[in-house]
């Protein structure tokens, strides 16, 4: 794998934990919280970010993407994990890029993907449930970590102000 592939892989891992993250603890409520009139759901981001990354694989693959609908946020997740697993792996092996660069790659859809990662953990604060702070330096990030199971914080703030 080149410089460039690695970079993109580390980033889709940073994405797995930033999302983890932003959804370890939230209560069951959270999955249907709207914060108002047409904004996304925590449901409807996942889904979002999934078609997203959906959509970056076609620029290795073809064809087209639409990610399904889940009726469980658990699923929901899960699949996002899966699609995201699977950008990884064409990453990973070399697939070819068609009509894109790496770049491109990051500053379009893995950069949304990662945008919404960070409105789930706004939504968090909204609906009254925030997300503990941490020091992302330390974070235990590695690209063999794509899935939803993503470790504690390793430099979670001692100082967190509007702790609920």
């Amino acid at each position: 794998m080149d410089d460039k592939r690695t970079l993109l892989k580390h980033f889709l891992a940073a994405l797995a934990y930033r999302t983890q993250k932003a959804l370890r603890g939230a209560p069951p409520e959270f999955a249907d919280f709207r914060a108002a009139p047409q904004v996304r759901t925590p449901h409807e981001l996942i889904r979002h970010m999934d078609s997203v990354l959906g959509y970056s694989r076609t620029f290795f693959l073809g064809g087209t993407y639409r990610p399904p609908v889940f009726a469980e946020f658990s699923a929901a997740i899960s699949h996002f994990h899966e699609v995201l697993t699977d950008v990884a792996h064409h990453i990973e092996i070399g697939t070819e890029l068609h009509n894109i660069t790496p770049e491109i790659l990051l500053q379009g859809p893995f950069s949304d993907a990662m945008t919404h990662a960070g409105q789930l953990a706004m939504l968090r604060r909204l609906s009254g449930s925030p997300v503990p702070p941490e020091n992302f330096i330390f974070a235990d990030i590695t690209p063999e970590n794509l899935g939803p199971n993503q470790s504690p914080p390793r430099s979670p703030d001692a100082d967190w102000p509007e702790r609920p």
